[in-house]
């Protein structure tokens, strides 16, 4: 069907042709507000990986209470910090409140981010 049959089609069953500032009053004043606004509430997972390390089954299930599992960083490395299992900086243990928390060293660079994303 052709754009001219559609529309012919459309004005006879009575249908009128709608654009989005229509469906949403004061898009075109404060739309990108609006979407900022939208964007600063999407929560995001922070996660900090102190190291890794290969086990074989054998020995995890030799693991008990107070049994150590040697981690492959030092502690003088900094932790990475990952956004939504995405690597975004580097970081340290600080105490807050009898909490831990983490201080950010290096944060990596977007351009960098997206290379990771290929």
């Amino acid at each position: 069907m052709t754009q001219e049959a559609k529309k012919e089609d459309g004005a006879q069953a009575g249908a009128k042709e709608v654009t989005l500032a229509d469906i949403q009053p004061g898009l075109e004043e404060n739309g990108s507000q609006q979407n900022l606004e939208f964007l600063l509430d999407i929560p995001l997972e922070i996660s900090v990986e102190l190291g890794k390390t290969k086990i074989s089954i054998g020995d995890l299930l030799k693991l008990s209470q107070g049994s150590v599992v040697e981690l492959n960083k030092s502690t003088e490395q900094p932790l990475d910090i990952f956004v939504n299992k995405k690597l975004m900086a580097h970081g340290e243990v600080v105490v807050v409140n009898d909490k831990f928390g983490i201080r950010l060293t290096n944060v990596i660079s977007p351009g960098e981010r997206v290379k990771t994303l290929t």
